[in-house]
């Protein structure tokens, strides 16, 4: 008689029994590598779950850097965390259970162990051409359709040298990037990486996905080259550091692969695989695939796309398809490339060890789909990648709660954000799917609007999907774009500039992302009413990288305020006309380096028509009189939306700022001469750069020393309304004010109230904006950052509890970068060498520099711009962007720059009030590079990620006091 089967489950999980596997696997996900160990000896089924390779693999990538692989993950982790380093000694031999069976194990174990030598399949869908002509390219497939293309690289020496024991022999000990499956960047060398693909049986194997592998192998970029179909590429006039990643090494085993998407930025793609075979599954622009689900984010746009891994999309999901549901498929053969057009879904799977290259590119058929993906908004978005599906009311859902959005926090970790959760049913896939005539259009009933309304992958139509009211040059920018707000205007404006023959393809483009052909208008009529020149062909374009449209018109610059709505752009004005006010009255030498002001007004859109209303910055004008956005008094001059009002209106309008879309505030000033310093940096000798850093340190102590406005303190508790800021004020040790109240100094108290707001929520905010900044140090950011922020403003309580200041605030202009400050040709000839750009202070080799017939010249500083961000608050913020944009990190030039400026930075005032742990606690913030190391962490702006991009060297940061030494340690010197 056969022994009865027994299910261990029951007593080996106790309570526990009652959750999926899927469920226990997340949980043990979790745990530490002690704590697995431990939980592994709680019973059998705890030791089979807490022992499966997936686990452990997840525990590793989790660790990011260089992984060196030591034949399974368990061991791979217990090196890393230096707990195993005998493998001799390892238990080799797992211990094994009889009577526990998981359908969801097996699963994964049948991924992880499954061959695909049957797995060929190629239905002859997708056209076989040997080569074709341009003419061909464009007319038949660009845009159109997928083409396979066998004989591109039979002259590439890649052909025969890139195999996988050529690329052994050349490149062991080369670092390559490895396939994302974590938020941290991984590598591994090549050497290490083919020891991982002879003995490594994952279910989604690692696979090399470098889209740096020139730098690491520049040898590798003369080996091939981009074919004569692909080589217009219109993100070619940007400089390799500014263009958006563009070309991909990839290298993999069998059953690794990429899972279902559609390219960045809606950008077509040719892929040459030079060994192996690889399965592609291809669906037209707007058809979701079974399986996936698309996330699409309502404020920003950003898109993410839910899908199960290539092999899993394989063995899962593609035979319950009905034949009509199937993708369009074919095996890719060495030496063949596949032309992918703009906007296609595609799936791929490695059907063996496979080595390919890839470029995604622009071109002109691509063009104004890649400007429209670049707009903000999140319809248009969904629609390219979802079709019609995006407008559908019952598609739409908040996924904010779902149990399977939140389940991988991994890929999406702002679960706060409002999304709708596109996911393809049966009855979907039968409206979408495509028509027999061409397979890029689709019938849908979505709306009464759109009944019997095809759908098509073409310009108007998609453009039809944006959001009229969005102001396309202050919404939130997505995430998800292949490149920033700030490149993307510089790329157009220089293809405006080089490439004058596509002009009238460009300015479409800009219309999509830019609404160019609104501010047009609007700037024509400003023009009309201040007897300006219209703008030139060359001027249609707005200049510049910020967030609010400026124009080139003959000698004069027009800048309309459209940065965060109404409100804000009031603000911004009025307290930089305020600002100019100020210097008038006081004769301040810095009058000289600020640019004429010609007029100033306010635009209004009413009635299909532009009417303009000048404005001085005083009073409230009527044409807003009704909008309420005035938040105090107005000072003694008549500015009510001077620097004051304007921290309380940011103050009490976070997050929820009035929006009036056909209102706009302007600035007409005198053009400069002369060229901003972001396009100077690389032909200025390093004694015209030392010149730059004395300049502003001369006219930032100019700034700082200016005497601040009357505070009014409207709503303010305080009895005594007395208090007015003088310059010889500044001189004072330590001040009390009103006397002896306890209350927060007045002068302080906006700022301070700033600060504690950015500060709710810090660590959410740092690990959104993610890129270069160690988790580690985000986890440790809120132990760095003080408890009590006034300190850090010098503001302290003495041993009676009373406050007391070491210093006021001063003006600040917050963003003196690079494109904010003015140089002019001086006549004197130099040779030219070129500036340093990352975190030394040694000089490059000289470079040639010439100008026509021109002998080279010397630059000096004359201007810097945009006061539209004046704030108060304390000077040391205004050397950050300074000190990280303009210097670079070079701590020469912060010398220099301090050398110039002459002001005390310090707050040293506290010593004789404190006493016991007060006094020990106040050392910390008399180090000027811990509060400088503060407000980076505080900032408005990333100005970590630029941090650690220039100083690369800590991202393996331990702490935040080794950050803070690297990068501002000279301050404590000064």
């Amino acid at each position: 008689m056969e022994p009865q089967w027994s299910d261990r489950r029951l007593d080996a999980l106790g309570d526990f029994r009652v959750l999926p596997d899927e469920i226990l696997c997340s949980i043990t996900d979790l745990l530490s590598p002690s704590d697995l160990g431990r939980l592994s000896c709680v019973s059998s089924v705890m030791y089979v779950l807490c022992n499966e390779e997936p686990l452990w693999m997840n525990l590793s990538l989790k660790a990011g850097g260089v992984i060196k692989y030591k034949g399974s993950w368990k061991k791979t982790v217990l090196f890393q965390q230096n707990l195993c380093t005998e493998f001799e000694d390892f238990c080799s031999k797992p211990l094994q259970f009889d009577g526990f069976y998981s359908l969801f194990l097996h699963r994964r174990w049948y991924r992880r162990f499954t061959t695909l030598g049957a797995f060929e399949s190629d239905s002859g869908v997708i056209e076989r051409k040997k080569d074709l002509t341009l003419e061909e390219f464009h007319s038949n497939y660009d845009m159109k359709k997928p083409v396979l293309l066998t004989e591109l690289a039979n002259t590439w020496p890649a052909r025969n040298k890139w195999t996988i024991d050529q690329l052994l022999s050349n490149y062991g000990d080369v670092a390559f990037r490895i396939s994302q499956r974590s938020s941290k960047k991984i590598k591994m060398t090549f050497e290490d990486y083919v020891s991982y693909m002879k003995v490594q049986h994952d279910e989604d194997p690692l696979y090399i996905f470098d889209d740096k592998f020139g730098e690491a192998a520049p040898t590798l970029l003369e080996e091939y080259s981009v074919p004569h179909l692909f080589r217009e590429d219109l993100f070619d006039v940007l400089d390799y550091d500014q263009r958006p990643s563009f070309r991909w090494l990839i290298i993999g085993p069998e059953r690794s692969g990429a899972s279902w998407h559609v390219d960045p930025g809606l950008t077509s793609a040719w892929n040459t695989l030079l060994c192996g075979r690889k399965r592609w599954a291809l669906y037209p622009p707007g058809r979701v695939p079974a399986g996936v689900i698309v996330h699409v984010n309502d404020e920003d746009g950003d898109v993410n796309i839910e899908t199960p891994t290539s092999l899993q999309w394989w063995l899962d999901v593609y035979p319950l398809l009905a034949d009509h549901d199937k993708p369009i498929e074919c095996t890719q053969l060495p030496g063949e490339t596949i032309f992918v057009p703009s906007g296609w879904w595609h799936c791929v799977l490695n059907l063996e060890t496979t080595v390919a290259v890839t470029q995604n590119f622009v071109n002109t058929s691509n063009f104004e789909f890649v400007c429209l993906d670049m707009a903000p908004g999140h319809t248009q978005k969904g629609v390219c990648r979802a079709g019609l599906l995006a407008v559908q009311d019952k598609g739409f859902g908040d996924v904010e709660n779902d149990a399977l959005f939140e389940s991988n926090q991994l890929n999406y970790p702002d679960l706060t954000r409002k999304e709708k959760r596109l996911k393809c049913s049966a009855v979907d896939r039968e409206a979408s799917r495509p028509d027999n005539s061409n397979g890029m259009k689709a019938f849908s009933d979505v709306s009464k609007i759109m009944q019997n309304q095809k759908f098509s992958y073409d310009i108007e139509f998609l453009s039809m999907f944006l959001d009229e009211d969005r102001n396309q040059y202050c919404s939130p920018w997505s995430p998800s774009n292949c490149i920033g707000q700030r490149e993307m205007r510089q790329w157009l404006h220089k293809l405006w500039v080089l490439r004058p023959e596509m002009r009238q393809l460009i300015w479409k483009g800009a219309c999509l992302a830019l609404n160019a052909d609104k501010w047009l208008t609007c700037v024509s009529q400003i023009c009309s009413s201040h007897k300006l020149p219209f703008p030139s062909v060359d001027e249609k374009l707005p200049v510049g990288t910020g967030s609010n449209p400026v124009f080139l018109i003959s000698d004069f610059v027009i800048k309309i305020y459209v940065e965060g709505g109404l409100g804000n752009s009031m603000h911004g004005l009025g307290t930089e006309l305020e600002f100019y006010d100020l210097l008038q009255k006081t004769e301040s030498p810095l009058i000289s380096h600020v640019p004429d002001v010609i007029a100033s007004g306010i635009i209004v859109y009413e009635n299909g028509s532009y009417r303009v209303f000048p404005w001085s910055g005083k009073e409230i004008p009527d044409v807003i009189a009704n909008c309420n956005l005035v938040e105090g008094d107005g000072t003694e001059d008549g500015f009510f939306f001077g620097v004051w009002n304007k921290k309380r209106f940011e103050l009490k309008n976070q997050g929820n700022i009035p929006s009036f879309a056909s209102i706009w505030p302007f600035l007409i000033t005198r053009r400069c001469a002369g060229n901003i310093f972001a396009n100077l940096r690389d032909i200025l000798t390093r004694d015209d750069v030392l010149q730059l850093a004395s300049f502003l340190g001369e006219k930032l102590q100019t700034l700082h020393n200016l005497p601040l406005p009357y505070y009014s303190q409207h709503d303010h508790c305080l009895e005594d309304k007395s208090v007015t800021l003088r310059k010889n004020d500044l001189k004072k040790t330590c001040l009390e004010v009103n006397g002896k109240h306890s209350a927060i100094p007045p002068e302080w108290e906006l700022v301070l109230a700033s600060l504690e707001k950015k500060k709710e929520g810090i660590s959410k905010c740092l690990m959104q904006w993610g890129g270069p900044i160690p988790i580690s140090l985000i986890e440790k950011v809120e132990e760095y950052i003080p408890h009590d922020l006034a300190p850090l403003l010098g503001i302290f309580k003495d041993n009676e509890g009373l406050y007391k200041l070491s210093r006021y605030p001063t003006w600040i202009h917050s963003d003196i970068m690079d494109d904010n400050v003015y140089m002019e040709p001086s006549s004197s000839a130099h040779s030219f060498d070129k500036i340093t750009s990352h975190a030394s202070s040694t000089p490059s080799d000289a470079v040639e520099f010439c100008n026509g017939n021109e002998k080279p010249r010397r630059w000096h500083p004359t201007y810097i711009l945009d006061y539209s961000d004046l704030s108060l608050g304390d000077p040391l913020y205004d050397l950050i962007p300074i000190y990280v944009d303009i210097f670079r990190g070079d701590r020469f030039l912060l010398k220099q720059f301090l050398k110039s400026y002459k002001l005390p930075f310090t707050i040293t005032a506290a010593g004789g009030f404190l006493s016991g742990n007060a006094a020990e606690d106040w050392k910390k913030f008399e180090r000027m590079s811990y509060r400088a190391m503060c407000f980076c962490i505080l900032h408005d702006e990333n100005v970590l990620g630029s941090i650690f991009s220039l100083w690369e060297e800590l991202k393996a940061a331990k702490s935040w006091e080794e950050v803070e030494e690297a990068v501002w340690g000279e301050l404590n010197n000064y």
